[in-house]
């Protein structure tokens, strides 16, 4: 004991010569990636924030305040680009998880059919939204799109799918469905490929049910691939927008304007950086709530079933 308490003096001084060492290295190994986080993650967040809260008018100094976030408020534009971008979200993240589980738990079997399944179900991945949308722009083309086409041998009317108000944010949600399901069922064969096959050989033998496996074995183990694809529906229902600015452009009377394409109006056209930036603030700091509600939610869900 005595030895120990003489040598333990020298063991903290080489430690602390250990550290004094290293350290540099390890700034030297971190420094690339520190420089990259902040010129072009960091640093655009502080700029964007503190022009949010500068207004400038032509030919006077710069004041701070926050009177852009007023105007931004008082925006009717962007209170309608808000609520349809509530809209979408709502419309392509439920059914997208929802299509993109029950696909991955019906082609979770490794086979040469499953496999030609999950390619089909993939390829939609594959395709730019831009060329996505310009593809869905035929389909729904009033009178002699595929889609009328199909729906006259039923005796329905032609409809303008893109030009009507009450139907153009549903067709711009459809494309969203069938271009995003595909890409979420690859995270969930990955997260049902991660549930060990005991726990359900286990509960067969206790006379389980295949809906009270999914319940009790399947879904909550599944809580954190289903809180990560959740995030990242949300980012892309904010970050998707090439398939509103080629099907529609925002239109019809602001019917598929989304927050996005809203902030660029303000940025691009109409020159206003102030009302563009407190924008984008609004949406960040929505989309970090969200995000962190959604999680914390699924944490303590996965802690009872646990």
């Amino acid at each position: 004991m005595d030895q120990t308490a003489a040598f333990s003096p020298l063991a903290a001084t080489h430690r602390s010569r250990h550290r004094a060492r290293t350290w540099p290295l390890a700034l030297a190994l971190l420094a690339p990636s520190l420089i990259l986080l902040t010129a072009f993650t960091y640093w655009p967040i502080i700029g964007v924030t503190l022009r949010s809260l500068t207004q400038q008018r032509f030919g006077q100094q710069p004041q701070w305040g926050t009177d852009n976030y007023a105007r931004l408020f008082a925006d009717p534009h962007f209170i309608t680009a808000a609520q349809n971008t509530v809209v979408y979200a709502i419309g392509t993240i439920g059914p997208s998880l929802a299509l993109a589980l029950a696909f991955a738990l019906a082609l979770r079997e490794t086979g040469r059919l499953t496999a030609l399944l999950r390619t089909i179900l993939v390829m939609p991945l594959l395709i730019p939204l831009v060329a996505a949308a310009a593809l869905f722009v035929f389909i729904f083309l009033p009178g002699g799109g595929l889609l009328d086409w199909h729906l006259a041998k039923f005796g329905i009317a032609a409809t303008n799918w893109l030009g009507d108000p009450d139907l153009a944010l549903g067709a711009v949600i459809a494309i969203t469905i069938w271009k995003n399901t595909g890409y979420y069922m690859l995270f969930f064969l990955a997260g049902l490929a991660g549930i060990p096959e005991e726990y359900h050989e286990a509960a067969k033998i206790d006379g389980a049910g295949a809906a009270t496996r999914f319940r009790r074995i399947t879904l909550p183990l599944l809580g954190p691939t289903i809180g990560f694809v959740s995030v990242i529906a949300l980012v892309n229902v904010l970050v998707q927008i090439d398939h509103v600015i080629v099907m529609t452009g925002g239109g019809p009377s602001d019917s598929t304007n989304m927050i996005l394409y809203y902030i660029y109006q303000q940025a691009e056209q109409n020159m206003d950086a102030g009302l563009a930036s407190a924008a984008t603030v609004v949406c960040v700091g929505a989309l970090l709530a969200l995000a962190v509600i959604g999680l914390r939610t699924l944490e303590r869900g996965i802690h009872y079933e646990s």
